[in-house]
């Protein structure tokens, strides 16, 4: 006998993240929408002293199949998990990993440096490091009288 721990909060706090993903991407135009892709990584982003980091979970997708685009402003991630086929003669009981194409876009700050961005992979995490322009000095203006 297997015992589980159940969480009856679970499904309606999946539910509720899916609903808020789903409200959040119709009140604003600059972020991804679940109806352009099958699934949705999850991405954390964080502000470092001198860039900014995405890191979008990617688990079982190659590099190669990843598309990182800078236009206008825009971060573009998007691409593709493919799956080997699963059917219940193969003995799958459950599947739960979703696949097939993804999609997320976010608006950069005017300080970063669109030229020097760059993006690799580790772990099945995706990192792309945005530089931040260096920052112009002030200059004092002498005033002559």
């Amino acid at each position: 006998m297997v015992i589980r721990r159940q969480d009856p909060w679970t499904l309606l706090n999946q539910l509720g993240g899916e609903l808020n993903r789903l409200y959040e991407g119709q009140l604003d135009p600059d972020t991804s929408s679940p109806a352009t892709s099958d699934w949705v990584p999850a991405v954390d982003i964080r502000e470092d002293q001198d860039r900014f980091v995405i890191e979008a979970d990617l688990p079982g997708v190659p590099p190669e199949q990843i598309d990182v685009q800078m236009e206008n402003g825009m971060l573009t991630i998007r691409g593709q998990r493919e799956s080997a086929s699963r059917q219940a003669a193969e003995g799958y009981k459950r599947v739960e990993r979703t696949t097939g194409s993804f999609y997320r876009r976010f608006s950069l700050p005017d300080t970063a440096d669109a030229g020097r961005i760059s993006a690799r992979t580790a772990n099945g995490v995706l990192e792309v490091s945005i530089p931040k322009q260096e920052k112009l000095q002030p200059r004092r203006i002498q005033v002559e009288g």
